[in-house]
């Protein structure tokens, strides 16, 4: 094993600098090459690396974002994509590969595994939360709490208002962002993808939890069946007459800002592992966090398993309403 190539693929998450440098020192020390490919799969098909040094990663660990960048690369997903890519790793004699990011990244990975042979290790790096075989994802704790902390500032302003603020949080596919937010931030009801939404029901809900003309938070995961905050808040309208709606799109911010604590722990020691995995002979699978234990599962498993949120937690929350 003399050299391996890593990449950061599909949407940022807060820790995957804390992993690229994980990996790139774990490499150094045990004299490895550690080659990062700028910008996904895009960098391995357009051949665009660079040789990681412990300078480049020295300092990153608290940045956001990824010092390779990311990028949804359409022409990897084609025969004649993945063959430019295979043929650059083998001319810059790759010996392995560690993908990090969410499912299409895996996907990705286990492809190229088969169509080259190359030991794969894919590392989950993904706001969403949404990846099967392990607790948490690299960037969902930080992720998590940019969203409490902008709900707690909505609530200020909604309260001095009197008025109903739906929020809009990411999750396209799945809850975990939403319903865990709604829970700390004391929301008074969530809409996620995986519980089909009345709207007239939850018109009613929240008149009576508002006797007394009082604010209350909605959180909407992106992917809700029902459409996004806005659409929420449109159809809701008709149904609240004498209330005040107003609706907020959180974006972007979610997915910024300094990786905490547990995201950089996290981060280190899945990278750290992986080089692990990958000297030992261990190939073809992902690195999954259990508890405070890290372990492995086959990338086919875990990209042909959906995850989703604990349910139980619906009924705790609708069990904290506050109705008078």
């Amino acid at each position: 094993m003399k050299k391996i190539g890593i990449i950061t693929s599909g949407g940022d998450a807060p820790g995957m600098n804390a992993c690229v440098r994980a990996i790139t020192k774990y490499c150094l020390n045990n004299k490895i090459v550690p080659i990062g490919f700028r910008d996904g799969y895009k960098g391995v098909i357009e051949n665009d690396f660079c040789v990681l040094t412990f300078k480049d990663v020295n300092n990153i660990v608290q940045q956001g974002g990824t010092i390779l960048g990311t990028y949804r690369s359409e022409k990897f997903k084609t025969k004649e994509g993945r063959s430019i890519a295979i043929e650059n790793l083998r001319k810059n004699n790759i010996d392995a590969f560690i993908c990090i990011g969410g499912d299409g990244t895996f996907t990705g990975a286990s492809i190229l595994s088969k169509e080259m042979d190359i030991p794969v290790i894919g590392i989950p790096g993904t706001i969403d939360n949404d990846i099967y075989g392990t607790d948490h994802t690299i960037g969902y704790d930080t992720a998590l709490n940019t969203v409490v902390e902008a709900v707690d500032k909505i609530r200020d302003t909604a309260g001095s208002h009197k008025r109903i603020f739906f929020v809009e949080v990411m999750g396209r596919n799945a809850g975990f962002i939403a319903l865990n937010s709604a829970i700390a931030s004391g929301a008074e009801s969530v809409l996620i993808p995986e519980e089909v939404t009345d709207v007239k029901e939850v018109a009613l809900d929240l008149k009576r939890q508002n006797k007394g003309a009082k604010s209350s938070i909605v959180i909407v995961a992106e992917g809700d069946d029902e459409g996004g905050a806005k659409e929420i808040m449109s159809k809701i309208k008709p149904y609240m007459d004498g209330y005040s709606l107003r609706y907020s799109v959180l974006g972007h911010i979610q997915r910024g800002g300094r990786p905490s604590a547990f995201d950089r722990m996290l981060a280190t020691r899945m990278g750290a592992f992986a080089v692990e995995c990958l000297v030992k002979g261990i190939s073809g699978v992902m690195i999954g966090a259990k508890g405070d234990e890290l372990h492995t599962m086959s990338i086919h498993e875990a990209i042909h398993h959906l995850s989703s949120p604990d349910m139980s937690k619906l009924e705790m929350l609708s069990n904290l309403r506050t109705i008078s």
